[in-house]
């Protein structure tokens, strides 16, 4: 199942900030290479991204974003998405699209 999640990161103190960024990074890598993150942007001028995950579902999807290192300072909004007629192949009746 795919999902669109927006992520923004507050502030992260000072003390903490370099080494949970890294963990952060490496982690990120590891979610990318299992197939969890399929594609991520960071929204320029923000701390902030927006990707598309894969997860079995809401609970595996859960787990995958509490295990990144800044998840206690990250506000996350998950939306769910559904295939759409037109990338299924269907017309926008719901019939099979017949390519001509």
């Amino acid at each position: 199942m795919e999902f669109l999640v927006e992520i923004d990161i507050a502030p992260i103190p000072d003390d903490v900030r370099d080494a949970v960024m890294e963990a952060e990074r490496v982690r990120g890598l590891e979610l990318i290479a299992a197939g969890a993150i399929a594609r991520i942007w960071r929204i320029p001028g923000r701390r902030a991204n927006v990707g598309i995950w894969v997860a079995q579902d809401a609970s595996a999807l859960h787990a995958a974003i509490a295990s990144l290192p800044a998840h206690p300072w990250m506000d996350v909004r998950v939306t769910p998405l559904a295939v759409h007629p037109l990338e299924a192949g269907e017309s926008p009746n719901g019939e099979p699209r017949v390519d001509t």
